[in-house]
């Protein structure tokens, strides 16, 4: 065997040595905290349910020490935790201060048990990237294993809460771009993913609904179905973006002290649970439960949780998007199926899968989250789900701090005469001043063309 080969391979094999032994520890790290985080959330939801009707009123000091407590011990933790690692990994080489786990995991806990509506995977993802940011200091990785470990952490954060270690595996990694996985921490988060969630089991983590559908046979009428339901889920995400980053900007430009804004937001939530009902509260797992079973929910139910996320989150609650996203496609699928006459099963685990692939351009482990919660089966008809709702959304995402690779479709990119790339179109809440793709390309095909 030749040297040079020989040393590759030396390489190759310690590399992967080394990211088994760095990827199996976050796991078992973030496997640990997230199932510490999720039991506590679970005692304190149901510590608060045992009160009478009167603990909707937790709402406003809930909403107050939210803010505050951030605001004062670690700033950084505001918003949703997903949004802020994606921003940390792309603008900030990956450093996550410490102490942004313990307040995100207090706030996030004292938010949702008083009735706030948000989800627990951000702060879970934001929990993961913050420990393996302090474990790459321990043992003085560089700036591109730093941000490796991280991937692993988010990847091990989102395994932990869902349940699902291979979605939350790929959800990691394609959650940091649009148009374009790296391929080269796939394996970690692989190993990561499927030991965090190993560990936050046999810890008594709580995790997603699931449900195995009863799928029919693929038919040519079924593919059409599939298809038309990914253009009203594509549809269902735009609005589920649309209205979150809206009402973040109608509480930014209010002027009022900060202090009114969380009893603006708690009013408004206390409002939405005496007409239409407290499952808009909280995390609303009863809710998507219900919906993937076949059973009715009300026809303005996506919606209704959409705007509760939106007031949630951008008033000063703390939380995740996730978990919120995925109540949206469940109560959306309950609706197509009810409008279609289907069967309201296989249109809600559809709904979860397309919403959440339209809402965070992430078709891939979105179609695989389908597989995992509700059977194989279902597949076909996810991925078609998935690819439709991905492409209808358009440029837009729950998750600002996501970076286009590849625009979804080329009309949106025109050449001009020098060769710069211009891009034509709206798109909302993607980073797309990184569209590097493009002049990647225009470099190749000039070395073809010396060559």
């Amino acid at each position: 065997m030749d040297t040079k080969v020989l040393r590759e391979q030396i390489l190759l094999m310690s590399s992967l040595f080394k990211w088994t032994f760095f990827a199996v520890m976050a796991g078992a790290v973030v496997g640990t905290a997230a199932a510490g985080f999720l039991v506590a959330l679970d005692m304190a939801i149901g510590y608060v349910s045992s009160f009478s009707a009167w603990r909707y009123l937790l709402i406003f000091p809930a909403l107050l020490f939210s803010l505050y407590f951030i605001r004062t011990f670690a700033p950084e933790a505001a918003g949703h935790g997903t949004e802020k690692v994606i921003d940390a990994i792309h603008r900030r080489a990956g450093m996550i201060d410490l102490k942004v786990v313990p307040v995100k995991l207090i706030a996030t806990i004292v938010t949702i048990a008083a009735g706030g509506s948000a989800g627990k995977e951000g702060p879970c993802a934001q929990i993961g990237a913050g420990l393996m940011c302090g474990l790459s200091k321990i043992f003085r990785l560089d700036e591109s294993d730093r941000k490796k470990l991280v991937i692993c952490g988010i990847s091990a954060g989102f395994s932990a809460v869902f349940g699902t270690p291979i979605t939350g595996a790929v959800f990691g990694v394609e959650v940091l771009f649009v148009g374009q996985m790296f391929y080269d921490v796939l394996l970690p988060s692989f190993i990561s993913g499927i030991v965090s969630c190993f560990v936050a089991s046999h810890l008594g983590a709580g995790h997603l609904p699931a449900f195995a559908v009863n799928v029919p046979a693929l038919a040519p009428g079924l593919i059409g179905w599939s298809l038309f339901a990914g253009i009203f889920f594509g549809i269902i995400s735009v609005f589920h973006i649309e209205c979150l980053h809206t009402v973040d900007k109608k509480f930014k430009s209010l002027n009022i002290p900060d202090w009114q804004k969380p009893l603006l937001g708690g009013a408004t939530l206390l409002l939405i649970s005496l007409f239409f009902g407290a499952r808009y509260l909280g995390l609303g797992m009863d809710t998507i439960d219900r919906a993937i079973r076949g059973n009715d929910v009300p026809i303005m139910a996506f919606a209704l949780k959409s705007f509760a996320m939106a007031v949630t989150l951008s008033c000063g609650g703390s939380g995740g998007v996730l978990t919120p996203t995925l109540f949206v496609g469940a109560a959306a699928g309950s609706l197509f199926g009810n409008i279609f006459g289907l069967d309201q099963s296989v249109t809600s685990a559809l709904g979860i899968a397309g919403v959440l692939a339209g809402s965070t351009n992430t078709p891939i482990a979105s179609t695989i989250l389908a597989m995992e919660l509700f059977g194989a089966p279902i597949a076909p008809f996810a991925g078609l789900v998935c690819a439709v709702s991905y492409v209808v959304a358009g440029h837009r995402s729950l998750y600002p701090s996501q970076v286009m690779l590849r625009p979804k479709a080329r009309t949106f990119v025109r050449r001009n005469v020098d060769g710069k790339v211009k891009i034509i179109g709206r798109f909302e809440g993607v980073s797309y001043g990184r569209i590097i793709h493009f002049y990647m390309e225009k470099i190749y095909s000039r070395i073809i063309k010396r060559k």
